[in-house]
């Protein structure tokens, strides 16, 4: 697992940095990246670029992991602190999406030692 943790510690680096070029080295060209503000899944690479560059466009979000587990259906599970702000670094008021500052859970599926698949569970 701790090839798989260098990625992402690798991915979440460049996400923090908008890095987007950066974040794509780590995904498979097919990836299914869940889509935290509206719901779904956002599927391949230009699909997952095009989602986080209107995200940023209206909210700054950071995420930190905290630490990493494998769940039993072999994903590599991050908790990770997530902290959205707006453009100004304010906290968020009266947002219409779902983002908002918490604990989550970050699940990775890997496949060729990238991302083959993203999903957002809660944390127990």
């Amino acid at each position: 697992m701790d090839a798989e943790i260098a990625v992402l510690n690798g991915l979440y680096e460049s996400f923090n940095a908008r890095d987007i070029d950066g974040v794509m080295a780590w995904l498979t060209d097919d990836v299914a990246w869940a889509n935290g503000m509206d719901g779904g899944h956002e599927q391949g690479q230009a699909a997952v670029r095009d989602y986080w560059t209107r995200q940023w466009s209206v909210i700054s979000p950071h995420v930190a992991p905290v630490g990493f587990h494998r769940a039993d259906d072999g994903a590599v599970v991050a908790e990770v602190i997530q902290t959205i702000r707006d453009l100004d670094g304010n906290p968020l008021e009266g947002q219409t999406h779902g983002l908002k500052d918490k604990t989550v859970g970050h699940a990775f599926t890997f496949r060729d030692g990238k991302v083959a698949r993203f999903d957002i569970r809660d944390i127990e």
